[in-house]
């Protein structure tokens, strides 16, 4: 039996301060090399690489293991840290080597299925399949350890802001106007059915009406829905809840968080207080309610310039309340072909777009897919609205104000990144305010809630919900990064009969209101407090902080593009014992 050698250091952490002191450490083989009288050996813990040297010190037993060592061998080491002969700039233990004086190993281990090294292009399906051996990868212990820093930071700022941390249940009620729910059969009430929570939204609330006063959890979430980057089936939030708050008290307490995010962890100045737009101003400059503001690109709206034009499809736009708007990429006609414009057509057209309309701005004259349609003096007034010039590209949207939104935004933000404008190094946040309170589903043939049931109106705009819902706005805030929605949140109604009206406008039935919220409503009898707060999505927070483009990468076990396990094989069917206790029958399609 193998002897624990009970480690002085970590791997990653010994420097030239180090030189001289006897130290034991513990770790994997990264890899040998043998040179005859000499065997190297790069060892590796979660902290880092450090050389390990075999020499003619050792015995012939420890020089005879030594030589058996293979990647990913789990090994002991006691030696002394010396200065090495051949520096290694590029790592921070270059400038030493361990002479070891004695070794254990503790297990074997096969040639692992994926190399456990940064520059590994293997799929992320393998990646996936063998995550333990992925997680060992220098840059994956890297995000863990920030993504850990993240919730002792955010435990210990709103800690110092007198907020409590309180678990909420995760086997719930069903949740209406959200994602799907995940359901859980109960075995005890057979037929009925628990939900995982998608948020804990209701009993962040209860606990204000039970006198908290401020609430926090890093609470996880779950969404039955439609994967992408940065979205998994599960997920977590930095949840919070005030008493006695509004808008700008939320935000203040907020940005001093963010600030202390920015500096601990990346020791990045955060300025305060943050920029603030509207969710108007915001649509309206950048087709986006969730704008980033590392480059410009802004949208112009171009009506009052194309309203008499002969192009029968601007107008025909305009005359039936649509909007023509249009972005000028700087630089852009050198660097767009017409195939390139072609995809961009094609791209914007699942955003129900009918075209792109695309003009060259040259040193003398203007070259435009519409040219026929336009005078020259026209088309000069539309450069003039974006102060174009020789080499500017500007692509031009009609339509409904929704798709000429989505069309732009989307384009505004693909573009830069092909000119090379998105720096991760660069931080622009921003709040966006005053977001609609309802937005109308086609679908469902009434209006819904545009965040949660539960958001406050703002009091001016109460008297519409009765005549004209849809321009009614809202107490509610976003914080934005970079493009990405950090959180987003809002001040809560508080009024019952109020919140009996927001549930009327969603038409939701007497029956409905009932089932669904009656615990809710009944403790609004009971003396509610004006409250609001806001969530984080920590794993995108996580990711954008570490400079990845995708959750997973900063999610220990997470699930892939089809919400499976590709380590574990989850989900999987149960058995028929298990589905008889549950009373339920699996019926294949």
């Amino acid at each position: 039996m193998e002897v624990l050698f009970k480690r002085t250091h970590l791997c990653g952490m010994l420097r030239k301060e180090d030189i001289g002191k006897t130290v034991i450490l513990n770790g994997w083989v990264q890899k040998r090399r043998n040179l005859g009288s000499l065997i190297f050996c790069d060892m590796r813990d979660k902290t880092g690489i450090v050389q390990i040297v075999f020499n003619d010190s050792v015995t012939s037993e420890c020089f005879a293991l030594a030589d058996s060592l293979r990647s990913e061998f789990v090994i002991g080491v006691k030696g002394i840290v010396a200065r090495r002969e051949s520096v290694n700039e590029d790592l921070p233990t270059g400038y030493v080597e361990v002479i070891a004086k004695d070794l254990t190993l503790y297990s074997q281990a096969d040639t692992p299925p994926i190399y456990v090294k940064d520059d590994d292009r293997v799929s992320e399906d393998l990646r996936l399949k063998y995550r333990y051996l992925d997680l060992r990868k220098p840059s994956m212990q890297r995000n863990l350890t920030l993504r850990h820093k993240l919730c002792k930071i955010a435990r210990d700022y709103f800690d110092s802001e007198g907020f409590t941390e309180v678990e909420t249940p995760i086997l719930i009620k069903p949740t209406p106007e959200g994602a799907r729910d995940y359901l859980v059969p109960s075995r005890v009430n057979q037929g009925k059915f628990y939900a995982l929570p998608q948020s804990p939204q209701m009993f962040k609330q209860l606990l204000m009406l039970a006198g908290t006063d401020r609430y926090m959890q890093i609470a996880r979430c779950f969404r039955d829905e439609d994967l992408r980057a940065d979205r998994q089936p599960e997920f977590t939030q930095i949840d919070l809840e005030m008493s006695f708050v509004d808008q700008d008290d939320v935000i203040e307490i907020q940005e001093r968080f963010l600030q202390r995010v920015f500096k601990e962890l990346l020791d990045e100045e955060i300025d305060l207080p943050l920029p603030r737009l509207t969710w108007k101003e915001a649509m309206e400059r950048f087709g986006s309610d969730k704008p980033d503001l590392r480059f410009g690109y802004e949208l112009k709206d171009l009506a009052s310039r194309v309203a008499d034009s002969g192009f029968k499809v601007f107008t025909d736009v305009l005359a039936s309340g649509g909007r023509v708007m249009g972005i000028k990429i700087d630089g852009g006609s050198e660097t767009f072909s017409r195939k390139d414009i072609d995809r961009m057509t094609d791209s914007i057209k699942t955003f129900g777009a009918g075209g792109l309309v695309w003009m060259r701005i040259a040193e003398t004259d203007i070259h435009s897919s519409v040219s026929k349609f336009f005078q020259p003096d026209e088309l000069q007034s539309i450069s003039e609205a974006f102060q174009a010039e020789a080499g500017d590209l500007i692509l031009i949207v009609s339509g409904k104000e929704s798709v000429v939104f989505d069309s732009l935004g989307f384009l505004r933000r693909d573009l830069a990144g092909k000119m090379g404008l998105l720096d991760d190094n660069e931080y622009k946040l921003l709040w966006v305010v005053d977001f609609p309170l309802l937005e109308y589903s086609e679908e469902d043939a009434r209006y819904v809630a545009k965040h949660h049931p539960f958001t406050s109106p703002k009091t001016e705009d109460i008297p519409l919900m009765d005549t004209d819902p849809g321009k009614v706005m809202a107490n509610a805030y976003d914080i934005v990064l970079n493009g990405v929605e950090l959180g987003g949140g809002s001040i809560r109604i508080h009024d019952r009969e109020l919140q009996q009206k927001m549930f009327r406008v969603l038409k939701l039935t007497e029956e409905e209101i009932r089932t669904k919220f009656g615990y809710f409503l009944d403790a609004f009898h009971y003396g509610t407090p004006p409250h609001g707060g806001l969530a984080y999505g920590l794993d995108r927070m996580a990711m954008l902080l570490c400079k990845e483009k995708s959750i997973r990468e900063v999610i220990a076990f997470p699930k892939n593009q089809n919400a499976v396990c590709a380590m574990s094989d989850a989900p999987t069917t149960a058995t028929e014992e298990q589905l008889k206790e549950l009373a339920i029958t699996v019926i294949e399609e």
